[in-house]
């Protein structure tokens, strides 16, 4: 996801020429998620990757910069068939700059579930010209089982502090916490990451309070306390927000740690 405490990106264009035909071989990734999915499926393709990529954890690659300012360069001295992007993560002129250095770049839209599932597909099977893995057939099957809990509990997410920054209308967390019973009061703002302040969010009368550990690091000393009397679920980044193999765990992993908070 964007880091919201910066001014979100002009909306890229999703899509990118790939070259028909074309043999991938070495592939860029500039978005953390998309990295660990192509490692995934076939980790030799990958020749570079921001250095917010952690998974894998034994990610072996050269590293290019941060989603929102890589080095194009040194992007396009990893001679790539493809670069992979994200029109939330990744900045239209970053993207316009490397395809104006001859490089193809494949740029993913991802702002619910089944859109996750789709681009992953499309980015793996015919922007990677692989065998569609095993690991998405999982990661769609386990979601397919999801029932949400209930009765739903109205939630504000935080993803920022110092300001407090929410989940607004149309975002891939948003859908993922709906789908396990989780409303997010926000969902209805005009932004889709909100700044708002801390009173206003008290005054929305959450059931709960969902903390994530990324972008901002949300712990148990760190952001339950601006939340007092309200139960606070902390959950991890990857589990809410990445879209890649963490879906086929996320689904249980989340609702345990809501569920504990009940």
């Amino acid at each position: 996801m964007t880091h919201p405490h910066r001014a979100p990106s002009p909306r890229a264009r999703p899509g990118g020429h790939v070259r028909a035909g074309a043999r991938v071989r070495r592939v860029v990734s500039l978005v953390p998620s998309l990295t660990e999915a192509v490692a995934a499926t076939a980790p030799g393709l990958l020749a570079g990757a921001t250095d917010w990529c952690t998974h894998p954890p034994d990610l072996d690659v050269v590293r290019v910069g941060g989603t929102k300012n890589p080095d194009v360069a040194a992007v396009a001295a990893l001679a790539p068939d493809l670069v992979v992007a994200n029109e939330e993560e990744n900045r239209p002129a970053d993207l316009d700059a490397l395809r104006h250095a001859g490089l193809d770049v494949l740029v993913t839209e991802v702002r619910s579930l089944p859109q996750a599932f789709a681009e992953l597909d499309r980015l793996l099977t015919r922007g990677c010209g692989l065998a569609r893995p095993a690991w998405l057939d999982a990661a769609e099957a386990a979601w397919r089982d999801v029932t949400p809990a209930a009765p739903a509990r109205a939630a504000v997410v935080p993803v920022w502090r110092r300001p407090w920054t929410v989940l607004g209308r149309d975002t891939f967390a948003g859908d993922v916490l709906a789908r396990l019973g989780v409303r997010n009061l926000h969902a209805g703002h005009p932004e889709r990451y909100p700044r708002i302040p801390l009173p206003e969010l008290l005054a929305a009368r959450p059931d709960i309070v969902v903390l994530p550990d990324e972008p901002y690091r949300f712990t148990a000393d760190d952001g339950p306390e601006a939340f007092p009397g309200i139960p606070a679920a902390l959950v991890g980044g990857r589990h809410l927000t990445w879209y890649g193999p963490s879906l086929v765990e996320a689904p249980g992993v989340l609702a345990r740690a809501l569920a504990a908070v009940g």
